[in-house]
C-alpha cells in the first residue's frame, strides 16, 4: 500500500478527508459520511508508520516522535494540497488528511450569502468565521481573501498552522506564514505583523489568551483582521473571547471587542437531500445594538437582536435552516439535528 495511491482515492472519490487509524481500513469522508477505501484491509501500526515515512521529512518524523503530534501541509502533484495532522493513539501513529483544492472557489458556487462581499470592502476591524471543525471555515475565509486579492491593492498577511489555500497575487501582494517553518509562535508572528505593513491579516485560529489578545490589538490598530473560532454561534464567540481573560480584564476586553467587531459569520455544512452538503449560517453585524450588548456584557441579548435586525443583513441559524427545508434542499430531520433552538426552527418552517 502506497500513500500516493491512497491520496489519489481522495480525488477520485470526491472526498474531503482521509483517515488512517490502526485497527481500521483507510477511511474517506464523503459528503460528511465516513466510508472505507474500496479494496483495502485493516491498517496495522507498522503499515501506518511506513505510509507516514513516505510523506514526512526526517525532521518532521523526529518532531512527531518527540511531540506525539504534528501539523503540516502536503502538496500532491498538480491536483491539490492536504492539511495533515499526524498523531499518536493507543501508542501507534494515526493521521487525518484534509483536502485543500488548488482553485479557490467563488462565493456564489458555495451557497454563501451575498453579505460576505461587503466584508471584503472593510478597511479595518475584526471579522470572525466560526463553526465546528470540518465545516468549511477555511474555504469561506479563502474566498473572501481572494476577492480582496482580485479587487484591492493590499498587502495580505496570513498566519496559519499549516498554510492551507495558496494564493497567487493578482492586485494584492500576499505573505503566507506557516507555524514553525516561517515563525516560532503565534504570539511572535502577531507581534511582528504590525511591522510588516499589512492591510489585511488572516489569523488561522484564535486559540488561546495570547493569540486572542494579539489579534484584538492588530484589529485595534487600523487593520482588517479575519480569524476563526471553534464556536457554535455569534454570542458564544463573544463569550469565548472575553472568558479567556482574567476577570479583572474582562470589562476592558468587552470595550475593546465592541470597538473592533465588524461581523461574526457562523456556518454549518448540513447533508443535502440530493447529494453533497449545503451551507447553513448565522450572520451578526457590528451594529450599535450589538456593540452595546457586547460592551455591557449582555450577550444573551444577541439572539433577539439578530431576529429583529434581519433587514440589515443579519440572520439566525434557524432562519437559514428553515429556508433550506422550505426549498427542499435539506430534510426537516437534518435541520433539527443542527438547530440550536429546534422550537424556533419549527415555528419558522410552519410560517407562524
Amino acid at each position: 500500500m502506497e500513500a500516493k495511491q491512497l491520496l489519489q482515492t481522495v480525488f477520485d472519490s470526491k472526498a474531503s478527508d482521509l483517515h488512517l487509524i490502526s485497527g481500521n481500513p483507510p477511511m474517506l469522508r464523503i459528503d460528511g459520511v465516513l466510508t472505507p477505501v474500496p479494496g483495502t484491509g485493516v491498517l496495522t501500526p507498522d503499515v501506518i508508520g511506513e505510509l507516514l515515512k513516505q510523506v514526512l521529512t526526517s525532521e518532521q518524523l523526529e518532531r512527531l516522535s518527540v511531540n506525539k503530534e504534528l501539523d503540516f501541509s502536503l502538496s500532491f502533484s498538480d491536483k491539490g494540497r492536504f492539511r495533515v495532522n499526524a498523531y499518536t493513539q493507543k501508542n501507534s501513529y494515526a493521521a487525518a488528511f484534509r483536502l485543500i483544492p488548488l482553485t479557490i472557489p467563488a462565493m456564489e458556487t458555495l451557497g454563501l450569502p451575498p453579505i460576505l462581499h461587503s466584508f471584503t470592502t472593510l478597511r479595518q476591524g475584526l471579522v470572525l468565521v466560526t463553526g465546528p471543525t470540518g465545516h468549511g471555515k477555511s474555504t469561506t475565509l479563502a474566498t473572501m481573501l481572494q476577492e480582496i486579492n482580485k479587487n484591492r491593492g493590499c498587502h495580505i498577511v496570513t498566519i496559519e498552522d499549516p498554510v492551507e489555500f495558496v494564493f497567487n497575487p493578482i492586485k494584492s501582494i500576499i505573505s503566507q506564514r506557516e507555524m514553525r517553518s516561517d515563525t516560532h509562535s503565534w504570539e511572535i508572528a502577531l507581534r511582528s505583523v504590525l511591522r510588516e505593513d499589512p492591510d489585511v491579516v488572516l489569523v488561522g485560529e484564535m486559540r488561546d489568551y495570547e493569540t486572542i489578545a494579539a489579534t484584538l490589538t492588530v484589529a485595534e490598530t487600523g487593520h482588517l483582521v479575519f480569524a476563526t473560532l471553534h464556536t457554535n454561534s455569534a454570542a458564544q464567540s463573544i463569550d469565548r473571547i472575553v472568558d479567556v481573560f482574567p476577570e479583572e480584564q474582562q470589562k476592558q476586553v468587552r470595550l475593546q471587542l465592541s470597538n473592533v467587531i465588524e461581523a461574526v459569520f457562523s456556518q454549518r455544512l448540513v447533508a443535502a437531500t440530493q447529494k453533497g452538503r449545503a451551507v447553513a449560517y448565522e450572520v451578526m453585524l457590528g451594529t450599535t445594538a450589538i456593540r452595546t450588548a457586547i460592551r455591557e456584557g449582555k450577550t444573551h441579548q444577541i439572539e433577539s437582536i439578530l431576529e429583529t435586525s434581519q433587514e440589515t443583513g443579519m440572520s439566525t441559524l434557524e432562519k437559514s435552516l428553515a429556508a433550506l427545508v422550505k426549498g427542499g434542499t435539506v430534510t426537516l430531520e437534518e435541520a433539527q439535528s443542527w438547530s440550536l433552538r429546534p422550537e424556533e426552527l419549527m415555528r419558522l418552517v410552519r410560517g407562524v
